[in-house]
């Protein structure tokens, strides 16, 4: 495997992962949401939109869409896990399209980077979304052991890579549309 399949099949498990804890958060009772929990982010409502707001900033940086830091300092917070869930489940679409439309040799392209009074920072593109990855994974974790001070058990989330573990979620995968 290349490290181009590799990346793809990260943006199809992030995609995944994305699914079965946003499938948790929206079984929440009332106020489960928005209540203060002890973590990076005080809830998970704060910790999965900053995850949706990293992944706007780095996929203008990625697509090069001239937007640069205000993607994410300009981002509105979704009030709803519904409006986020959609929101986040499109940016993980977006992200699978772009690692498709990549080719080997564009890991080791160069993308500027707004990093506002730090200046403009040029980074590889290969190197950029394994940042997200590892950003995405590292939330998720946090969202995932703050969903066990609630009413809804945190879901499975490292059944994805291994062939075993495929054999066990094909129909799912295949209800996302993803080919691994």
């Amino acid at each position: 495997m290349t490290l181009l399949e590799h990346l793809r099949r990260m943006a199809r498990n992030n995609l995944w992962s994305n699914g079965r804890l946003y499938r948790a958060v929206l079984a929440l009772k009332p106020g489960e949401f928005e209540a203060e929990r002890t973590s990076f982010f005080p809830s998970i409502k704060e910790t999965l939109n900053h995850i949706l707001a990293v992944d706007h900033l780095y996929l203008d940086f990625l697509e090069e869409g001239g937007v640069g830091a205000a993607a994410y300092h300009d981002f509105v917070p979704f009030d709803a896990a519904p409006e986020l869930c959609v929101a986040q489940l499109a940016a993980d679409r977006r992200l699978i399209a772009f690692c498709d439309g990549l080719s080997e040799t564009d890991l080791d392209r160069s993308v500027i980077t707004d990093r506002r009074e730090d200046g403009m920072i040029p980074e590889r593109i290969g190197d950029i979304l394994a940042h997200v990855f590892l950003h995405d994974i590292h939330h998720r974790g946090q969202v995932h052991a703050m969903l066990s001070g609630t009413s809804v058990a945190p879901p499975q989330l490292d059944e994805f890579l291994l062939d075993y573990d495929m054999k066990l979620r094909e129909k799912e995968v295949g209800r996302l549309g993803l080919k691994i």
